[in-house]
């Protein structure tokens, strides 16, 4: 396992599983470990500063999310996400982001939405600074606005599900270039929409916001293989 892993900075309103299994993913997409490699948990123990116990946690819940595999008496090994199963998690993504911007559209209350706008606003702010951090952070509570609007928990528990499974992989679909600029114009349009409570319009944003992100990152998934055969 040729990877190094910083040790870890304990947040005191985050579980330390946590932090370790977003340490753990975020090398995976960042080609830290590359598909196909083995992941010794001892190692990743004493990289990160940290005991075994959450380390297995934390490999447990990536298996689940498609990163690991687990091969009995073998090992684990960084999974290969192909292209195929970025399709699959957009098309179910999509679906429902558009039904929960209709339903948004229709249910949305002022609060929520001078919340979605103010959202709008910090996110403009921080692509000016380049934080890409602070945007990820933002962009995940500005949708979490948006589930909340549509008045189903069932809809926003879904969504935040398969989130869960592309959120490091999305920040490479939102630092490619030009994207950040058009991904807040879709936002912007998403906003109009549902302040003009125009169920159509809203809906239509919203899958072309997530067609776009599919688009971005798929693109840039290829580039990157494309490189690393030169």
């Amino acid at each position: 396992m040729s990877g190094h892993l910083s040790p870890i900075q304990l947040d005191s309103y985050r579980p330390l599983r946590e932090l370790v299994c977003e340490t753990i993913r975020q090398a995976i997409v960042d080609g830290v470990f590359s598909p196909g490699e083995r992941l010794m948990e001892i190692q990743l123990a004493d990289e990160m500063g940290v005991s075994r116990t959450p380390v297995r946690e934390a490999i447990r819940k990536l298996e689940l999310e498609g990163f690991v595999v687990m091969i009995p008496r073998r090992g684990t090994y960084v999974a290969d996400i192909s292209i195929k199963d970025i399709n699959e998690v957009y098309e179910i993504r999509t679906s429902l982001e558009v039904l929960a911007a209709g339903l948004a559209a229709e249910r949305i209350s002022d609060e929520e939405l001078e919340t979605m706008q103010r959202l709008l606003v910090e996110i403009g702010q921080h692509i000016e600074d380049g934080n890409i951090e602070k945007i990820v952070e933002i962009d995940t509570a500005f949708h979490d606005v948006l589930y909340k609007a549509s008045r189903n928990k069932r809809l926003a528990g879904i969504i935040n599900n398969l989130r869960e499974q592309i959120t490091v992989i999305r920040r490479r679909s939102m630092m490619y270039p030009g994207r950040l600029q058009n991904t807040m114009e879709e936002h912007r349009i998403l906003v109009d929409s549902i302040a003009a409570h125009d169920v159509d319009r809203a809906q239509n944003a919203a899958r072309l916001h997530m067609e776009n992100a599919e688009h971005t990152l798929l693109k840039d998934m290829l580039e990157s293989a494309e490189r690393k055969k030169k």
